[in-house]
């Protein structure tokens, strides 16, 4: 079984992330680091790998020259191979034209029986890249399962507002995992020094058969950014007789409950 493994590089979510005044992110403001989300969907095939010594894992990400660090802790940890699509025409691309590109590199790899990433990552929280991915593949698509289990098809169950419900899908498949997956496992000395032998293959547009010029005609275009404005201080309430009234009249401005249930009290 070949399991492909998507793996984004993020600002660190503990620093501060910006964004520079043509709306791309500053990598220079805060630390990049592999995003935890997808530590957990590299572990999920890790403990296929442990289970099953005839599978092979593949590490797969889209990003700048620094993102080879990334795909180098993933090989750390335990990942057999790692492929890198790197190209100047992907600055700034869209989530559409980042599933266009993953799915070109999927089918450059070739023979993939599964996919897996993160539901959400913690720089874009878009939580669509995946679908998008199977529908340019013509894959079954499993979203935010909890639990996955691998075998010749994927099972697990995802929540929903009344409870959770059991999912499966026959292989070749590609499934988004939840943070309730199981931690990554921590590159031990081994791991570290075989990752520097492991293939890493950098590949641009051209060698996916995707044109360069594409991307200038579909994606979106950033038009204007502003910063977050600061956390002002919350209003106090002291208590003299009237504070529940008091705290029963900011809530109705706030139209986090009715002015008919302010009245009532």
């Amino acid at each position: 079984m070949k399991i492909v493994v998507l793996i984004k590089q993020v600002p660190d979510t503990y620093g501060e992330r910006k964004l520079t005044s043509e709306g791309l992110v500053d990598r220079d403001a805060s630390d990049a680091i592999i995003d935890e989300i997808s530590e957990r969907a590299l572990e999920v095939a890790l403990q296929r790998k442990d289970s099953d010594k005839a599978t092979e894992v593949v590490v797969l990400s889209m990003g700048p020259a620094e993102a080879k660090d990334a795909l180098r802790k993933a090989l750390s940890m335990g990942a057999d191979a790692a492929f890198h699509v790197l190209d100047d025409a992907l600055v700034a691309s869209d989530i559409g034209w980042t599933a266009t590109t993953l799915a070109a590199a999927i089918r450059h790899i070739g023979d993939v029986d599964l996919v897996i990433a993160g539901d959400a990552t913690t720089d874009g929280r878009g939580g669509v890249v995946p679908a998008m991915i199977a529908e340019h593949l013509g894959l079954s698509h499993l979203a935010a399962v909890d639990g996955l289990e691998i075998g010749a098809a994927v099972s697990g169950s995802q929540a929903t507002e009344s409870g959770s419900r059991t999912v499966h899908a026959p292989l070749p498949a590609i499934v988004s995992i939840t943070e309730s997956a199981d931690e990554a496992r921590f590159p031990n000395f081994k791991g570290i020094m075989t990752a520097k032998r492991k293939p890493l293959t950098v590949v641009s547009l051209a060698d996916l058969g995707v044109d360069p010029s594409f991307p200038e005609l579909a994606r979106s275009v950033i038009v204007s950014t502003a910063e977050r404005p600061p956390r002002e201080g919350g209003r106090k309430v002291v208590d003299e007789g009237n504070a529940a009234a008091e705290l029963v009249e900011f809530l109705a401005s706030q139209r986090l409950i009715s002015a008919g249930s302010a009245k009532g009290v």
